[in-house]
């Protein structure tokens, strides 16, 4: 597997991801994605869409505003009690996270989620945890950070002006399920999927783009009749995983983690979390959470508004139970280049890299190349007009034919379309495959259907 230092390596080099204000020297913990890597997003999201919403009779979509009422965090309880454990080493004075000190020093054999906060520096007290930066052992007591970045809306500040960048999508679907249950006039059970940015002041953000304080979620909410929550959280666990494992990531690198009773948070009566083995070990990749009618409830009573469902067949009122499959983009960004990207040892010694990611995934489908610039090069420019309308299609001429080729597998482009003399004279191309390096001939007729077929999700 590749080590985290090369993949942020090659992430640069090749154009997926950028540091974050590099020009000036950087801002810790905010990226830029590249040519490459906005594409691989895109597609991420459309994957995921097409999956939980286009496919799935029971989903509708949303897309919420960033910036709500106060009111809707107070509600939610995240101004109040949305926080991390904070600590401080004694001797550098760098800020931690707790809980994340104990599971890294625990080699993640030990989940202190549920821990209190003197439980959480007992066992770092006498397990003798070293701090990451200077190396000794001395930590301040444990103290809640608030995650929510707040701001004020207007022209002046002050505590009624303030708002707060969401830390979640998923309250913006929470207070409008009556406006979508009555707009759509959708019967329970029905979900509602939402993309978009979430923001969160993470005290230690890194591994690359796993932990950052600014980042997408893709989440559904699935509202349900109570006492048929967990029929459904069963059903949405898999159908997340085997999601996963239709876009390519192995099932070797895939488990469950399913939260004993005694640790899950006070809204669930059931979570599950999906993990990956990232360079580091496994860690969590997706949460799906049985959230029972927490949300729903807590708004209704900060509003005074009933959000109780009507159900037209018993003429039975009820807050629905919601299921909740949250996985952030940049997670998943992540894991799918961790599993693509290979080395081979070709015939001649030479080593190829090449990233071997779900053609639908990847940057671009086909590569347009030219054999020789001077000859081929207005046909190659026609062919590519063609394949833009169907594929997400690139143009290369420069350096030789080899090395182009080298060049896609590296970024993992799976078909490279190649125009000679045989394409002035018979109207056909050479298609290259990344994964196997055969070819062959294709008439540019047949191409949609063609490329349609190697390509599609």
């Amino acid at each position: 597997m590749i080590s985290l230092e090369k993949l942020t390596t090659y992430a640069k080099q090749t154009g997926f991801i950028y540091q974050g204000s590099e020009l000036y020297g950087g801002l810790a913990n905010t990226w830029d994605y590249g040519p490459l890597g906005s594409l691989l997003k895109n597609n991420i999201k459309k994957a995921w869409l097409k999956k939980f919403h286009d496919e799935n009779r029971f989903n509708v979509l949303l897309d919420s505003s960033i910036l709500m009422n106060s009111q809707v965090w107070i509600a939610s309880g995240h101004v109040g009690g949305f926080s991390d454990p904070l600590t401080e080493c004694k001797f550098c004075n760098t800020r931690h996270r707790a809980d994340k000190l104990i599971e890294e020093h625990s080699h993640y054999t030990i989940n202190p989620s549920a821990w209190t906060n003197q439980e959480l520096h007992s066992y770092m007290m006498a397990e003798k945890v070293p701090c990451p930066n200077c190396g000794k052992v001395g930590w301040t007591e444990i103290k809640a950070f608030n995650l929510m970045f707040k701001t004020s809306q207007g022209v002046t500040e002050s505590a009624g002006n303030t708002v707060y960048l969401r830390p979640e999508t998923a309250q913006g679907i929470f207070i409008n399920f009556k406006n979508i249950q009555r707009t759509t006039r959708r019967k329970v059970p029905f979900g509602v999927c939402q993309v978009g940015k979430s923001f969160r002041n993470e005290i230690t953000p890194g591994n690359f783009i796993f932990r950052t304080r600014e980042f997408e979620q893709m989440e559904l909410e699935f509202f349900c009749k109570p006492g048929t929550e967990l029929e459904w959280f069963d059903y949405w666990r898999k159908y997340c995983i085997d999601w996963l494992k239709g876009l390519g990531l192995k099932q070797e690198n895939l488990e469950f983690h399913d939260h004993d009773p005694k640790e899950l948070s006070h809204y669930s009566n059931a979570t599950t979390d999906i993990l990956y083995q990232f360079p580091w070990g496994f860690d969590e990749l997706w949460g799906i959470a049985s959230r029972t009618n927490f949300d729903l409830n807590a708004h209704q009573t900060q509003s005074k508004e009933s959000l109780e469902y009507l159900d037209p067949e018993t003429n039975e009122r009820y807050l629905p139970y919601v299921i909740e499959p949250s996985v952030g983009v940049e997670r998943l960004l992540m894991a799918f280049l961790t599993q693509a990207y290979e080395e081979e040892v070709l015939e001649d010694g030479q080593i190829r890299e090449v990233l071997k990611i779900h053609p639908a995934l990847a940057p671009y489908q086909v590569a347009v190349l030219p054999l020789i610039k001077k000859r081929h090069e207005t046909k190659a420019v026609e062919l590519l007009e063609i394949v833009s309308k169907f594929s997400q299609s690139t143009y290369d001429e420069t350096q030789n034919i080899g090395k182009r080729y080298r060049r896609q597998d590296q970024i993992g482009t799976p078909l490279c379309l190649t125009v000679d003399d045989e394409t002035l004279e018979h109207n056909t191309v050479t298609v290259r495959f990344r994964d196997t390096m055969l070819q062959e001939k294709v008439y540019i007729n047949d191409l949609e259907a063609f490329i349609k077929k190697h390509t599609a999700f």
